[in-house]
């Protein structure tokens, strides 16, 4: 250590002749991503034999020794707090959480503390990486605050892009259960409408003229018929803010408890009471993605929670 700084001794072998500086760096230094370690380049942490080298893109001659002087991370500015976690995995690079309703995401102006990154930086502390120099977790994908289930976070910058990769890809697999008013008259279909926030109202979401937002797409199955209500599962395509609710809503469904879009007077308004059920049907039940590190395939379920199961059983036929 040596100024604030963490001295890393890199050696490159004939294997990486000809290679990208930049590249070669990667495939040395596994634990810093490619993006990271070019901007260090440019940065002037790298240097052999006391020449500094500013080149992502110079080639690799041979065999060479280099130093790189990695800056430690800078603390993170949210509060690191001791919150209970169901953690269903976890490895150097990654963790898979399954959240409670209720359970914020990333801290935000009216939730600064007791959210999930307040809890992962407590549950962290010491084994994360500095993504983007600032030693936190990589929060890739989000849930609302009232939807409960399963959540990837990335501990390490190489999952961090790996992951952000996979979901600009559309690759990863997410599956939700929701509760939604009414019985769908098709066993499947599919909604392929455009998202962005409403003109009228800045914090919820609209379908909108295409161009004007980004594509969403939702395949929705009918599970089980419920009492005027039903259970379905939802497979995302894409991966919007409010994508699954914004959507049920349209085609004249929307989940049970919601109260951005579930419409004007509900039948199950009653019942909902009696079990203080206030949050909207949601689930993320399902999870499926590639590693981005050891490239395995990776899945994991979750069950329903207790408040959606006991309002499943009330609504039973």
């Amino acid at each position: 250590m040596a100024g604030g700084h963490q001295i890393i001794a890199v050696a490159l072998s004939e294997a990486h002749v000809g290679w990208r500086l930049d590249r070669a760096l990667a495939d040395a230094v596994p634990n810093l991503s490619r993006e990271r370690l070019k901007a260090l380049i440019k940065a002037g942490a790298l240097s052999r034999g006391g020449a500094t080298l500013r080149d992502p893109a110079a080639k690799v001659g041979g065999d060479e020794r280099l130093e790189l002087a990695v800056p430690q991370p800078e603390e993170a500015h949210n509060e690191a707090q001791d919150i209970a976690l169901a953690i269903v995995f976890e490895d150097d690079h990654l963790l898979v959480v399954d959240k409670p309703a209720r359970l914020v995401v990333h801290p935000a102006a009216g939730n600064r503390d007791g959210t999930l990154v307040n809890a992962l930086l407590h549950h962290c502390a010491g084994r994360l990486s500095g993504i983007g120099g600032v030693a936190r977790p990589g929060i890739v994908h989000r849930i609302d605050k009232d939807t409960s289930g399963l959540l990837v976070v990335a501990k390490s910058d190489p999952a961090h892009e790996g992951l952000a990769r996979q979901f600009a890809a559309h690759s990863i697999g997410r599956r939700y259960l929701a509760i939604v008013r009414g019985v769908p008259r098709g066993a499947a279909g599919t909604v392929d409408a455009p998202l962005a926030r409403s003109a009228q109202n800045r914090k919820k979401i609209a379908i909108v003229a295409e161009g004007r937002g980004k594509r969403a797409v939702t395949h929705w199955r009918r599970l089980e018929a419920l009492r005027q209500a039903a259970l379905v599962e939802c497979r995302l395509e894409t991966g919007r803010t409010h994508q699954v609710r914004v959507h049920m809503a349209s085609i004249g469904h929307p989940l049970l408890g919601d109260p951005v879009y579930g419409g004007g007077r509900s039948v199950h308004r009653e019942l909902l009471n009696e079990l203080d059920f206030t949050r909207q049907a949601l689930h993320a039940q399902g999870l499926e993605f590639v590693h981005p590190v050891t490239k395995e395939r990776l899945s994991f379920e979750s069950a329903i929670p207790a408040d959606m199961q006991e309002l499943f059983n009330r609504l039973g036929v």
